[in-house]
């Protein structure tokens, strides 16, 4: 499986005859082949290859230009990244652009991998000898083709449009490209190697800055951000501001002007679905199917509990029946007797009486409370025998018994004395609630009055508190502001120590050092340490009184709001934030200075880091370089500047070009900047135009006289353009 592609591949390669050039514009961005005439190229496709292994059998596959993003399902990509055969704008790797060769050889519809075919192939100007002629070596040895012919893609553009009259003879050819870009001067129509200039920057660099701020201002989206697309947002809404300075200004106060020219892209966005309130007839429904499947629950609950009652009866019944017949057996008998009921003693079958007699009151739902208590204060002398005995008459296991038998005799009656406190305190509340409420009903006006007033005092008293804890009660005139010394936060024993520390180190520091000599000294330590933290630090009744002042004004009096709290208590710093949902609105992508500020890296190539002239300075150098010192020519050549490439689509490009060039020139210099008609393909048009002329063998390197001359020869070969 050799390359995956959605090209189709020519079908009319056989019917072209040998002597029909093939014409190849290998731009850093996008390959272009076609046949010499034609007024559009057969393929194009991105310069990059990619290999990527087969996620079943592990095959390894070439993927050429641009793939079928389904197929990619099967292949894992994430180790192979795409590569590309250029460095900046010079081709450096011969064996990835063997690899994009045949794949333009194949989709062409050649069939084997002999081209008989004359090759015209674009290159940067000023290609390094050594590129030139790594490729003249692939093309002639490994292609075998019969003459090949190099280019500049810049003046082929430039060579075409002047066939349409869109530039002169003498003119400046500006191109901005994928990487690089240059100024190449035109005289008589020939290129001017000597005063062309370059620089590092091009479209490749407004994509990549233009992607790393949509990044930066949306780092959810950034799944989002292809290269692909940022392509698209590049082409479709990127423009050349006419004073960069000026726009931002525009875009910092926020007028409508800058509203206008703000644009934005729409992410998908599926809406939350929206749950309408349930109808009556709904509502009752679903309140029949509640109260069936209650029902149903209630009469399995009363299933279980009777048959809990029958279990736990006969259990009883015959416990009581064994402990009957226990107890007419005699006592000889009654170790074998106890051995066929499993159990040990008659005490444990009493026990177990009473566990299987409070069981079933348990689950008839009697009240036992009583009923405990009564059995336990009879049966204690039968639980504890040993806690009336002295001591003196005890052995030593019966002492580490007796005191096992006081230990649980405390632990239960402390259990009885919590249990009545805490019946106590619930019919003092509910006595505390029906008195409240009888209030209430006397005199309802009244009763809100009061409860309005009691809450405002309350709250108050709370607030004061908070503020204490917090400030420890002094002020020293920063309160107002926030700002809180060490000496505020602390509470009344807090201080009260530091104020004990302080005295007894400022009584040790006066004369000689007598500090325990009195016992009254001692009596420091106890002050210290003694617990005075309680009422600061324990839980405070003001609070839950206010909660339930505050709680009982909320059910009697609808039009009551709570005050909010003035500092946030530990709950609710500890709640977790909530999560706002999703609007249509945060899956937006908003261009605004971006529009811009992406491209303006032409013209100022510092603000991304490259200390290199923009495109305006890059002219002036370009005419200083010429050896000819004539304004005559100057002027020429500023009256037919020639912009392509695919960064002179950016609209507004032109005017600030024109603006750039005329604060490097003398005063009244004629100044016109022109585009071509299409700045992507008149370098292939004008290639193919060339490639057609009959005298265009007579600029070919051929196959013969690359064996006899070698490379070395190469390095003196230029083409005309004007044939």
């Amino acid at each position: 499986m050799p390359f995956i592609s959605k090209i189709q591949r020519q079908t009319d390669y056989n019917r072209f005859p040998s002597s029909t050039p093939i014409v190849i514009d290998n731009g850093a961005s996008y390959f272009r082949i076609g046949w010499a005439g034609e007024t559009e190229p057969r393929v194009i496709f991105r310069n990059i290859i990619q290999r990527p292994r087969h996620k079943t059998t592990g095959e390894t596959v070439t993927v050429v230009g641009d793939h079928d993003t389904a197929l990619l399902r099967y292949f894992d990509c994430t180790r192979s990244g795409p590569r590309s055969a250029f460095d900046g704008d010079v081709v450096f790797q011969f064996e990835i652009m063997e690899y994009i060769l045949d794949f333009a050889f194949d989709r062409l519809g050649a069939n084997g991998s002999r081209i008989d075919h004359p090759i015209l192939i674009t290159e940067c100007v000023c290609n390094p000898v050594q590129s030139r002629s790594k490729m003249a070596e692939l093309l002639f040895e490994t292609y075998g083709v019969p003459s090949v012919a190099f280019g500049v893609d810049a003046a082929f553009s430039y060579k075409y449009n002047q066939l349409r009259g869109i530039c002169e003879r003498d003119g400046l050819a500006i191109c901005p490209g994928f990487t690089t870009t240059h100024v190449i001067p035109f005289v008589d129509g020939e290129p001017v190697y000597k005063g062309c200039s370059r620089t590092n920057i091009g479209g490749y660099h407004v994509t990549d800055n233009l992607k790393q701020l949509l990044s930066l201002k949306y780092p959810n989206h950034m799944a989002r951000f292809t290269w692909e697309k940022i392509e698209d947002l590049k082409m479709e809404h990127c423009y050349i501001a006419p004073d960069y300075a000026l726009e931002v200004r525009l875009f910092q106060k926020g007028s409508e002007e800058a509203e206008d020219k703000t644009r934005c892209w729409q992410l998908p966005w599926v809406p939350p679905p929206t749950e309408e309130p349930p109808s009556e007839e709904e509502i009752a429904r679903k309140a029949a199917i509640k109260e069936r499947q209650g029902q149903r629950l209630r009469e399995m609950a009363e299933a279980k509990r009777s048959s809990r009652i029958n279990e736990l009866e006969n259990q009883l019944h015959g416990l009581e029946f064994l402990l009957q017949q226990l107890g007419q057996v005699q006592e000889e008998e009654i170790p074998s007797f106890l051995s066929k009921t499993g159990y040990v003693s008659k005490q444990e079958i009493e026990s177990t009486i009473t566990k299987v007699s409070q069981s079933l009151r348990k689950a008839k739902g009697e009240a036992k409370a009583e009923q405990t208590e009564n059995e336990e204060k009879a049966d204690s002398s039968d639980k504890y025998p040993l806690i009336n005995i002295p001591d003196n008459m005890l052995t030593a296991e019966q002492l580490k018994e007796k005191k096992r038998q006081i230990f649980l005799k405390t632990t239960t009656e402390g259990r009885q004395r919590a249990k009545q406190k805490r019946v106590e305190e619930e019919l003092e509340r509910e006595k505390k609630i029906r008195e409240d409420e009888e209030r209430r009903l006397e005199n309802p006006e009244l009763y809100l009055e009061q409860m309005r007033t009691k809450y405002k005092e309350l709250f108050e008293k709370v607030e004061q508190r908070k503020r204490l804890k917090t400030n420890g009660g002094h002020g020293n005139g920063n309160s107002s502001s926030g700002g809180v010394g060490r000496g505020e936060r602390l509470n009344a024993a807090q201080r009260e120590r530091m104020r004990l520390l302080t005295t007894a180190a400022f009584d040790r520091g006066k004369g000689e050092d007598n500090f325990g000599a009195k016992d009254e000294d001692w009596q420091l330590y106890k002050l210290m340490s003694k617990d005075n933290d309680d009422d600061d630090d324990g839980p405070d009744e003001n609070e839950a009184e206010l909660a339930r002042v505050c709680s009982r004004l909320q059910e009697i009096d609808p039009t009551f709001v709570p005050k909010p709290e003035t500092a946030p208590s530990q709950s609710t710093a500890a709640e977790i934030p909530r999560v706002r949902p999703l609007t249509k609105e945060d899956f937006q992508v908003v261009l605004g200075v971006e529009r811009f500020r992406c491209p303006e890296i032409l013209f100022h190539p510092n603000l991304v880091g490259i200390d290199q002239a923009g495109l305006d300075e890059m002219t002036g150098v370009s005419i200083r370089r010429l050896s000819t010192k004539n304004e005559a020519l100057e002027d020429r050549l500023t009256s037919s500047i020639f912009m392509t490439g695919g960064c002179s689509l950016f609209p507004g490009i032109n005017e600030r070009l024109e603006a750039g060039i005329r604060m490097l020139r003398p005063c009244g210099s004629p100044i016109k900047v022109a585009r071509a008609s299409d700045p992507v393909l008149d370098a292939w048009r004008g290639a193919s135009v060339y490639a057609a002329n009959l005298q265009f063998q007579q600029q070919t390197f051929s196959r013969a006289d690359y064996y006899e001359k070698g490379e070395d020869w190469l390095r003196q070969y230029q083409v005309r353009y004007t044939l």
